[in-house]
């Protein structure tokens, strides 16, 4: 059965703020996962036109990040085989990343993103049917949260309270109790995430997993955003482009041979 969740983010942060903010996030993130052995590689990025997404940046990504999988996984395939291999449609403030792992070619992890100026308040922004609203499970994450679970421990990076956090450049924090409600700027991620893993014996069990390794990638990417707002705040998209192109994060965004 297809697993189906809506996650709301809701950022201190305008559009165009959120917009280059999380591109430095994601490759900072990208940056300090590669190593000798594990990392990313850029297959494709080129730009294409989409009826329904409009026009945007195509990118093909292969994510060699074996060490981050629970040891139950790791055992239905050789780690050598284990690779996640992510196609992203990206016409902002709209996004489309399909996931597939190679040694399951059969499961599809979708993360659909509509971002909009808002606390989080918008209601089906996907234009979901009532019987998807009625299986979609609806969860508003907030950036300020501490988790514990599995997930969480593995893939947070940095560990910061942001109920006592204050960004120098913009003045914007401490992130209080409902700051949501009382917060200018403001805008919110929304991201429609399905999994269908249709293997015989434990395909519910990987799709939780899934899920819940997803959810805490994004609530991780999002904390970090706003952690490091000091060293983006003010940033262009072309600076960010430019900061791509430095010799420092060349082997993120250059092809690996493997």
């Amino acid at each position: 059965m297809v697993m189906i969740r809506e996650l709301r983010i809701v950022m201190p942060m305008s559009l165009e703020e959120y917009e280059v903010g999380m591109i430095y996030t994601i490759m900072k993130m990208e940056q300090e996962n590669l190593t000798s052995r594990e990392g990313v590689e850029v297959l494709e990025n080129l730009c294409f036109e989409d009826d329904m997404l409009g026009n945007g940046q195509y990118t093909s990504k292969i994510y060699h990040l074996q060490s981050k999988l629970p040891t139950w996984l790791k055992t239905f395939a050789p780690k050598s085989s284990l690779k996640i291999q992510e196609e992203s449609w990206n016409a902002y403030p709209k996004s489309k990343t399909v996931i597939k792992s190679s040694c399951f070619n059969q499961c599809l992890l979708t993360v659909e993103t509509i971002n909009k100026p808002d606390n989080g308040c918008s209601e089906n922004v996907f234009g979901l049917s009532d019987e998807l609203i009625a299986v979609r499970k609806l969860e508003v994450l907030d950036i300020n949260s501490v988790e514990k679970d599995y997930w969480s421990k593995i893939i947070s990076m940095k560990k910061i309270d942001f109920s006592a956090f204050e960004s120098k450049r913009t003045g914007r924090g401490p992130l209080l109790k409902g700051w949501q409600n009382t917060c200018k700027p403001v805008m919110t991620a929304y991201k429609l995430v399905t999994v269908d893993a249709p293997i015989w014996g434990f395909g519910n069990r990987l799709e939780e997993t899934i899920q819940a390794a997803q959810r805490a990638l994004l609530l991780e990417s999002h904390r970090l955003c706003f952690m490091q707002i000091d060293k983006w705040f003010g940033m262009t998209m072309h600076q960010i482009s430019d900061t791509e192109k430095d010799d420092d994060l060349q082997a993120v965004f250059t092809a690996q041979k493997r």
